[in-house]
């Protein structure tokens, strides 16, 4: 079970704002859980939850990006799925699963607002309009789920390297990010020198800056055409999950 430093106290609009799901709750219904949320820091590399554990907490990212892995008898873990200001963690609890191999850390540091898991399912079973938000975020995020396992499987480091890194500056809101190469090592699930050789041919066609651990976006555009078709795939099912 993991340890929590004490949380941030209180939060106001601006902050429920966003995080695109809370927003779409109604408002006399997010009145009725408001004061069960708490603001709490995404510290780097902080696990949230661990494999096996049971959930204790449900985390809505307000900046900063939240890894989902799956963890391996080896103590391999291997990231299928990432959670910013578009989502939460709440799914895995929503659908009842208990416990189960996945693990939750913060990869890059923000902020999100939090509740106790049964607090959130409370909220859910007298919530209808929270209820169908949750349901609608997890058919998007289970499609995302299942690009990212076919990513995995059919298409070049170099390209699932470039829609990672679109998607964490989705989710980032733009700007430069701190990603060590070890993590990218963990969320790409390949060697460190595949890592390395993908980064250098990003840098080297000029679409990212890379220093110290820092990657900056420098050509969008050019960047999307070198990620693989599931970015294009993944932002559509995150466009309709807006509208």
């Amino acid at each position: 079970m993991s340890s929590h430093p004490p949380p941030w106290s209180g939060h106001d609009q601006k902050t429920r704002l966003a995080n695109l799901l809370l927003a779409a709750v109604p408002e006399e219904e997010y009145e009725g859980f408001r004061e069960l949320l708490e603001a709490y820091p995404l510290r780097m590399r902080e696990t949230l939850q661990e494999a096996e554990d049971p959930s204790d907490w449900v985390y809505f990212p307000t900046s900063g990006v939240i890894s989902v892995l799956t963890v391996l008898d080896n103590g391999m873990m291997i990231e299928f799925a990432t959670i910013g200001r578009e989502g939460t963690t709440g799914v895995p609890a929503f659908l009842r699963t208990g416990l189960s191999n996945l693990a939750f850390i913060s990869q890059l540091p923000g902020s999100s607002l939090r509740m106790r898991t049964k607090d959130f399912l409370a909220a859910i079973d007298r919530s209808p309009g929270f209820a169908a938000v949750i349901k609608l975020y997890a058919g998007t995020l289970l499609a995302l789920v299942a690009q990212s396992a076919a990513c995995n499987r059919a298409h070049h480091v170099d390209e699932r390297c470039a829609r990672w890194l679109l998607m964490v500056h989705d989710q980032t809101g733009g700007g430069a990010f701190p990603i060590p190469e070890e993590f990218l090592v963990q969320m790409l699930g390949v060697s460190r020198p595949a890592v390395e050789l993908a980064v250098a041919a990003l840098h080297e066609a000029g679409l990212i800056g890379y220093q110290k651990g820092v990657v900056t976006i420098t050509d969008r555009l050019g960047l999307e055409r070198a990620a693989c078709e599931c970015y294009a795939v993944v932002r559509e099912q995150f466009r309709h999950l807006r509208d």
